[in-house]
């Protein structure tokens, strides 16, 4: 029987990409042939970092995973998947409180287009209290997030709060 290429999405707004989604995205690789990270344009989330910055942070933070790809996009998560070939989507579960509202994106997804499967995955546990919302207001307050981010991603909120500093 031939081997079906196995491919999967995981959308997200990614501001900024953190090492547990890194630690996500790693253990997928090992579990998919390819596995596309979509960045989501998502204005209404007022993303510290432009759609720009964050696929290029993405990029370098996950330059050593082969058979991943990196995009910005600006559309449904489901349409996005159809026209990319990706059967998959891979949902990230840090703790029950993320149940309720990933449950429901499921299932809209599913009603959307019945073909494409969502997978929940966990983080490893030391993961599971990081979240970019965190890190955030670690980095905007000047704390130290080296052990939340890549080394890129923790320069690129340095540099992003002494701009904001040197405006202010």
């Amino acid at each position: 029987m031939a081997h079906m290429k196995r491919n999967a999405l995981y959308p997200g707004t990614f501001d900024p990409i953190t090492n547990g989604h890194h630690d996500l995205v790693r253990r997928a690789a090992s579990i998919f042939d390819r596995v596309v990270i979509a960045i989501a344009a998502n204005p209404s989330k007022a993303p510290r970092f432009s759609l720009d910055t964050r696929v290029e942070l993405a990029k370098a933070v996950l330059a050593d995973v082969p058979n991943v790809e990196v995009y910005g996009y600006a559309e449904l998560t489901v349409d996005f998947a159809r026209k990319n070939g990706l059967n998959v989507i891979i949902r990230g579960l840090r703790a029950v409180s993320d149940f309720e509202f990933e449950f429901q994106l499921a299932n809209m997804s599913r009603h959307l287009d019945h073909e494409i499967e969502t997978v929940f995955m966990t983080p490893k546990e030391q993961f599971t209290f990081i979240s970019s919302t965190l890190v955030r207001e670690i980095a905007a307050l000047g704390g130290n997030v080296s052990e939340f981010v890549h080394p890129i991603v923790a320069d690129a909120l340095k540099r992003h709060r002494e701009a904001a500093r040197a405006k202010a």
